[in-house]
């Protein structure tokens, strides 16, 4: 049986019309505080609904009700607000 002939393709390379013109090592990095505000947002959005179901709903702001769940959830949707913008 005859071996068939290998084709040689050639390496891909984008026209230079269409490159982006930022790059990422141009991007800053992240500050200090953006990672620890997040998690903290985290730690307190937690906190705040488990004070919230252990107490029987007396606390954190018994005149709230059922806000107190938005609350704790808005801290947590706040903190993955952040952790998007995170480098």
């Amino acid at each position: 049986m005859p071996k068939s002939q290998v084709r040689k393709k050639k390496v891909y390379t984008p026209p230079t019309d269409v490159r982006p013109t930022t790059s990422s090592s141009s991007r800053k990095p992240s500050p200090v505080w953006l990672p620890i505000t997040a998690v903290a947002l985290i730690v307190v959005g937690i906190g705040w609904l488990v004070l919230y179901y252990l107490s029987e709903q007396e606390y954190p702001v018994m005149a709230w009700g059922y806000w107190n769940l938005a609350v704790g959830f808005g801290a947590m949707v706040a903190s993955l607000a952040l952790l998007s913008r995170w480098r």
